[in-house]
């Protein structure tokens, strides 16, 4: 397949855009692949590339039940930011945000990837404290970060309430300028792409229905296209994992599947040129304003479990709420649209990438509020552990194991609480 280039956009416009070559192929299954990675979402997607560039696997098969980006890869809101600080999340996020800075060159398709800046308002001293202790982290560990006072933050930002009576007093923002956004539906036909030319099948409209279990090993898996049997198989499958789990057999997991809104309003001339987050008394928001002009965002999960993919009415309140006492100016633009993706969460709020009681199964799952961002990282730790079947050091402690070993990765320190891991 042809790469991308400036002389193939000018030459296709010559001859009236008739030429240009499908992006990726729709192959017939086969009968055996090497690796089957369950799931055609952004992990699945960079995990079949990693493992056919990194590692130079072969008869990789990617099965996904809809279509390409018809999951949660096309339900978020697009943030991306490395402000962890523990150990393990630290350097994943960031290796995953240097990835970021390079996917469009190295997949040759353009992800819109924008380091726009993330922003994080704080609303009182104690907060800045806590803020300025994970930001030292951030630079003592490599990366990028800042504190604005409250006239940096009015000078960069003007359309936020700073009233004497705001809801939500400001006293300044917590800031990694190369953080930013980028487009969902781009990153997973980038990743699509460079996959298939590497010679992977991605198998599109196939669920799988069942497993044939060997001993300690999975022999096959029953899918609507047919059986495939599989060497290794890998679950990346967000909101899903719980069902997939128990279908081969293996019982019960520690996350739970809650929904997550996001919003979209008509779109309005350039205002917002940031990713501005807040999360205070109760109220979590974070927004940002896409290409064509509109505002995304979103909040809070749904606090019920549900594997719906549609939302109900007091979030959408709730989120309403919360944007609006953030930036008044916008109280009335109209909503255009809100969607929900479904989120597996974890007992810590980490995400796991280990292997699992069978010896040819790994699973990638509990990205909680994390997935988009991580979607680089989380497929190059993924493939490395599948290739290599054993954990990189920075996932090691991202497994199964780790509640009864003591290891909790908490980076909000909410608890045992799935809900509450922001």
């Amino acid at each position: 397949m042809a790469r991308y280039s400036a002389w193939s956009v000018f030459k296709n416009g010559l001859t009236g855009n008739r030429q240009w070559a499908r992006a990726w192929r729709d192959p017939e299954p086969q009968q055996h692949y090497d690796v089957v990675i369950v799931g055609g979402g952004l992990h699945g997607l960079a995990t079949a590339y990693y493992l056919a560039k990194n590692h130079r696997q072969s008869r990789i098969a990617v099965v996904e039940k809809g279509w390409l980006g018809g999951g949660n890869a096309g339900r978020n809101t697009t943030i991306v930011r490395s402000n962890y600080m523990l150990p393990g999340n630290r350097e994943f996020y960031e290796h995953s945000l240097k990835l970021w800075e390079n996917l469009s060159h190295d997949l040759n398709y353009n992800v819109m990837f924008s380091q726009r800046s993330h922003v994080t308002l704080m609303h009182d001293p104690g907060e800045m404290d806590v803020y300025a202790r994970r930001y030292n982290i951030m630079r003592l560990t490599g990366s990028d970060s800042e504190l604005w006072d409250l006239a940096t933050l009015k000078k960069e930002i003007p359309h936020l309430d700073y009233s004497a009576d705001a809801r939500f007093p400001l006293y300044g923002a917590a800031v990694q300028r190369r953080g930013g956004s980028a487009r969902h539906d781009a990153v997973a036909w980038g990743y699509a792409r460079a996959a298939d030319r590497l010679g992977v099948d991605i198998l599109q409209n196939c669920e799988v229905t069942g497993f044939t279990r060997q001993d300690s090993r999975i022999v096959s898996l029953q899918t609507t296209r047919g059986t495939l049997e599989a060497g290794k198989v890998g679950f990346a499958v967000a909101g899903n994992t719980s069902r997939l789990w128990s279908m081969a057999g293996m019982g019960r997991l520690p996350i739970e599947s809650h929904k997550l809104q996001a919003f979209v309003s008509e779109p309005l001339k350039p205002l917002i040129n940031h990713v501005v987050s807040f999360a205070v008394g109760g109220a979590l928001c974070y927004v940002s304003q896409s290409d064509k002009g509109g505002m995304v965002f979103g909040g809070d999960l749904d606090w019920y479990k549900s594997y719906a993919q549609r939302g109900n009415l007091p979030q959408v309140y709730d989120v309403a709420e919360a944007v609006t006492s953030m930036f008044p100016c916008l109280s009335r633009v109209k909503l255009l649209r809100h969607w929900a993706g479904v989120m597996d969460m974890s007992m810590d709020g980490s995400h796991f990438i280990c292997k699992t009681p069978l010896s040819n199964l790994y699973l990638n799952a509990g990205w909680n509020y994390g997935g988009f961002k991580a979607s680089p990282a989380s497929g190059w730790y993924f493939a490395d552990l599948i290739a290599n079947d054993r954990p990189h050091s920075v996932i090691e402690n991202h497994d199964l194991d780790r509640f009864r070993r003591g290891i909790i990765i908490d980076e909000r320190g909410a608890g045992p609480d799935p809900k509450l891991h922001g």
